[in-house]
This record gives structure tokens, C-alpha cells and sequence, in this order.
């Protein structure tokens, strides 16, 4: 994909695309303090589980860079409480609480001064922004396997020669370039075959209620110049039925032990319509997104959203940010080492 999510700013800043503005402005912020970080993820100018811990660790990075010249010990408790605070901004996705753990790690393991504790803190978020770009290349090669035996594609792509059939996708929310720091998840297979020469059409979930496939899918692909279609979520089983769906491809934002999976709402039903239409449902998420001592789905906590985001009279509103698809209903889960299927290993 051609769009950079987060990226360093001259100055050293983090500088993030707004998705808040997409598609009608494609509007970039350059963010150097925790608390700009924080309103950025709960904001949603920066989502989709990858994308918010390469932000998080970089923002945190940035952050820093304006007390390098305290005393060590207080540069350290001001860097383990800004993790902190960046890390419970939202609470679903795991590769948030990944990030910051691994930005804590660092920071207490690193010796010498606070300019060198903040030289470890930026290579470190360095490293994690390059670990998610090559886990998407790695995802998306790994998933030519998942489309290649969708409902009646066998065949249709990791040819180099243009295939003759269309191999027919339906993706729910964004898991393209702008959820992640490299070229997507989900989005990341269709990107490969088409690299590769397939035909490749995605049916995009506009995704209720804040529209991140009409918005942002349909913007990335738009661009791509892959065909794609928009429909209302609730036609999503209708197409099934109809046959015109072969794959459906979602990604995650934490996979329990068990397999169970947490993703944007309204992914379980979409699972339940594949399952009785025999269309094979994968999830395509980096090993960061999972999260092995959460045993099931459970134990994974679900993000309430505010009322207004659905509730246009001032009526209650019931409005979580993800639901839970149980492992039974999952084909299985593309990440950076091959297809995988539960109990995972560490």
C-alpha cells in the first residue's frame, strides 16, 4: 500500500495520518507528548490493533525526548508512567499492552544516564515499527495458501501470469496499511496477489457504526486500483448465499489461547453466515495480537464505545467496539510464520 500510517517527523516527533479525516482530507499530525499519543488512540486518529503499538512505542519515544536531561531516576519513573498512560488508553487490543511492555522492558534494563535510556527507548520502537512492516509482507505471502483454497478458488493465485478467475474476498473493517505500520494484515494477502498477477475482487463491510471499510478500506483499495465493492454489513450473508463470496478474511485485535478471537463488531455474525454457507473464514493477525495468558475469549476485555457514536435521539445506547468469535467458527489464523491453529504455543 502506498500510504505511510505513523512515520518519524523531522523534528523527531511521531507523525500519524488522521483517519478521522479520511477520504475527504488526507490530513497528517506530528504528536510529541504521551497525553497527544493518548488522545490519538482513544480518538481513533490512529487505530487498528498493529498500527496503535507502533504508534504507541514511537509516541512514547517522542515523548521522552524532552526530559533527556533529568536525572536518570526521574526520567525513568516520568518514562514507566507515560507507558502507562499510553497503555490502558484502550483496552481490547493486545499488541497496545505488548508495545508498552516491551517499551518498559528497555527502559529498566538499559544502564548509563536518561540520554541513554532514550536512545534505547527510540531504537527499540525503531525495531518495532520495522518488525511490523516485515511481519505484514510475511502475512500476506503466508496468506496466498488461505486464498488458494477459498470456496471454488483453488488455483487462482501465486502465479506470476494474470489467473482467468476472480477470486472474490469480503474483508470487515480496515486491515490494511493504515491499521498497521507496514502494508496491512487482512488486506496484506490481497495486496501480494495482486503483486503476483490474480484477479482479485474484495466485497467491503462498510462496518457500522463508524464506517472504517467505507472510509478507510475502500480508500486504501481505491488507490491500489484493486476492484472492490461497498455493501452494508447485513448484506454480507447474502452475498453468501448467493455464492459470490469464496474467502472471508478479518483480522484481530487479541486471540486467546483458545483461538477465540476479538475483532471489530459485528465479526462473530459475520462468522456465523460463513460457517452455514461453507465459506471458509480466516484471521490474519501478527503474533503481537496474541495474547496466550488470556486462555479464552472470555477473559478479553471488550471496549465500550459512547452512545452518540449510535444514538442519534439521546436514546441509551448498547455500543461495544468488538465482539468475540469463537475458535470453532475459525478456519484458521494467518500470521508472519504460516498458518496456525489453536492451543498456540508460546
Amino acid at each position: 500500500m502506498h500510504v505511510k500510517t505513523v512515520a518519524w517527523a523531522p523534528n523527531g516527533a511521531l507523525r500519524i495520518i488522521d483517519q478521522t479525516r479520511l477520504p475527504a482530507e488526507e490530513c497528517y499530525l506530528d504528536i510529541d507528548t504521551f497525553e497527544g499519543v493518548i488522545e490519538a488512540i482513544r480518538t481513533l486518529r490512529v487505530r487498528g490493533a498493529p498500527a496503535i503499538g507502533v504508534a504507541a512505542a514511537m509516541g512514547l519515544a517522542a515523548s521522552l525526548r524532552r526530559w533527556v536531561k533529568l536525572p536518570r531516576e526521574r526520567f525513568l519513573s516520568a518514562a514507566l508512567s507515560a507507558a502507562d498512560a499510553i497503555g490502558a488508553a484502550r483496552p481490547t487490543a493486545a499488541n497496545l499492552s505488548w508495545a508498552m511492555e516491551r517499551m518498559r522492558k528497555v527502559a529498566r534494563g538499559t544502564t548509563g544516564d536518561a540520554a541513554a535510556v532514550f536512545e534505547a527507548l527510540l531504537q527499540e520502537a525503531q525495531a518495532i515499527w520495522r518488525e511490523d512492516q516485515a511481519m505484514c509482507r510475511a502475512m500476506g505471502e503466508a496468506g496466498q495458501a488461505v486464498l488458494a483454497v477459498g470456496r471454488g478458488a483453488a488455483g487462482a493465485v501465486g502465479k506470476r501470469k494474470s489467473a482467468a478467475r476472480v477470486v472474490n474476498v469480503l474483508t470487515h473493517c480496515n486491515t490494511g496499511a493504515l491499521a498497521t505500520g507496514g502494508m496491512g494484515t487482512a488486506l496484506a494477502v490481497v495486496y501480494v496477489a495482486v503483486e503476483r498477477g490474480a484477479k482479485v475482487h474484495v466485497w467491503v463491510d462498510e462496518t457500522r457504526p463508524l464506517l472504517q471499510g467505507s472510509r478507510l478500506t475502500a480508500w486504501e483499495l481505491k488507490k491500489a486500483g484493486i476492484p472492490h465493492t461497498v455493501q452494508p454489513d447485513g448484506a454480507a450473508a447474502s452475498l453468501m448465499q448467493r455464492g459470490k463470496v469464496d474467502v472471508v478474511l478479518v483480522g484481530a485485535d487479541r486471540v486467546a489461547k483458545n483461538g477465540d478471537t476479538a475483532n471489530k463488531i459485528g465479526t462473530y455474525p459475520l462468522a456465523l453466515a460463513a460457517k452455514q454457507h461453507g465459506v471458509p473464514l480466516y484471521v490474519v493477525a501478527p503474533s503481537s495480537s496474541f495474547d496466550p495468558k488470556c486462555k479464552s475469549g472470555a477473559a478479553i476485555p471488550i471496549e465500550q464505545r459512547a452512545a452518540g457514536e449510535v444514538s442519534l435521539t439521546g436514546s441509551p445506547a448498547f455500543n461495544p467496539a468488538f465482539d468475540v468469535t469463537p475458535a470453532a467458527l475459525i478456519s484458521g489464523w494467518v500470521t508472519e510464520r504460516g498458518v496456525l491453529r489453536p492451543p498456540f504455543k508460546a
